[in-house]
């Protein structure tokens, strides 16, 4: 149009060497790396940029109970036995070894507490979410939910609930064993990063947990909750994940292997990685290297805040440019004024961007 109405090539070229659209083409991406770097400083690892945009549109929060709002370490609170105490407490703990659950390592730890000699367990088979089975010294042995439990052996399992505690039925040689019961605290400040959540935006807080309603209700009575879902399987949970999915945008919080489906299935999907399982961290599309889940809130406002750095990084660049391009029209700017000064531009735009790197949290 400017050769046109101006008749001399020259502006042509002009127009078109500051045309181009570098502001475009740089501020974005190393807005968004610059992003994923700053995230990583606070210990939250996001696997690309994609991610850490997507971050910043969650709007429906399903969380795990087990090491993501309580500590993640439970202990062996009780046994109820039906075979001898401390042979119970043995052959569970042999075959636990071969498992990566934290209420198998709480047993493992009590009975090392107890000076107990372990057998090594063969022909394991695990299902991750409801219990594994093995045979050691001899023996069938068979550990999980008490639905689990009850299903191999065909009979309803009687247990006196204990308020606050997990509990784990055995059963061995086709017969029931007993019941272990497992406490996990709560973690100090977990009603209040939930607050947080709903303060910046997440409008939805579910808990979907595997354990027993009443240690869910426990656990959740004074936190801000929209619904507590219990005695959930691994297929359960990515159903509830995929349900909230046609609402809104969904992040999923979990540890273990029996989160990893959801975690896969949920539009971000956040492991707890000091004591989460290797299938959850691989599953995830973020893992947090710290025990701390107000790193999440922050990384929310980080992801936000960067997307808000690369918007006016794109809007200033491409505007300068087009008030270039028109003095460029107008014979204001040669061609090689119009390449100085995009590089100007192109300068102006990665030092905004790299702003990013800076983005205060609190």
């Amino acid at each position: 149009l400017a050769w046109m109405l101006s008749g001399d090539p020259v502006r042509a070229v002009a127009v078109l060497v500051i045309a181009t659209p570098c502001p475009l083409i740089l501020a974005v991406p190393i807005a968004w790396t610059a992003g994923v770097s700053r995230v990583a400083r606070l210990g939250l690892l996001v696997k690309g940029a994609r991610v850490l945009e997507g971050l910043g549109t969650i709007r429906i929060l399903v969380i795990d109970k087990t090491g993501t709002l309580t500590e993640g370490s439970p202990t062996l609170s009780g046994i109820d036995a039906a075979i001898p105490e401390a042979e119970l407490l043995r052959l569970s703990a042999s075959l636990d070894q071969a498992s990566n659950h934290v209420a198998a390592k709480a047993l493992v730890q009590a009975a090392q507490a107890r000076t107990m000699e372990l057998s090594q367990p063969t022909n394991v088979a695990e299902n991750p979410g409801e219990g594994i089975s093995g045979i050691v010294d001899g023996r069938n042995v068979a550990i999980g939910g008490i639905a689990y439990i009850a299903d191999k052996l065909g009979i309803d399992i009687p247990h006196a609930d204990r308020p606050g505690t997990m509990a784990a039925a055995v059963a061995i040689d086709g017969n029931f064993g007993g019941i272990l019961l497992f406490s996990d605290r709560l973690r100090d400040g977990s009603g209040a990063v939930l607050r947080n959540f709903k303060e910046i935006g997440v409008n939805r807080i579910i808990l979907a947990t595997g354990d027993r309603q009443d240690v869910a209700n426990m656990i959740s009575a004074d936190l801000p909750l929209d619904e507590v879902r219990a005695e959930l399987s691994p297929a359960q949970k990515i159903e509830i994940v995929n349900a909230e999915k046609r609402k809104q945008p969904v992040l999923m919080i979990g540890d273990g292997v029996n989160d990893a489906p959801a975690l896969a299935a949920a539009d971000i999907g956040l492991a707890m990685g000091v004591h989460g399982s290797a299938a959850a961290t691989e599953a995830a599309d973020a893992v947090l290297l710290v025990d701390r889940l107000d790193l999440v809130v922050q990384g929310i406002r980080i992801s936000r805040r960067c997307r808000q750095i690369a918007t006016q990084s794109v809007v200033a660049g491409m505007g300068l440019s087009t008030l270039g391009m028109l003095a460029a029209a107008f014979g204001y700017l040669t061609a090689v004024e119009g390449a100085l000064l995009q590089q100007v531009i192109d300068v102006v735009v990665i030092l905004n961007a790299l702003r990013v790197l800076n983005i205060r949290t609190g």
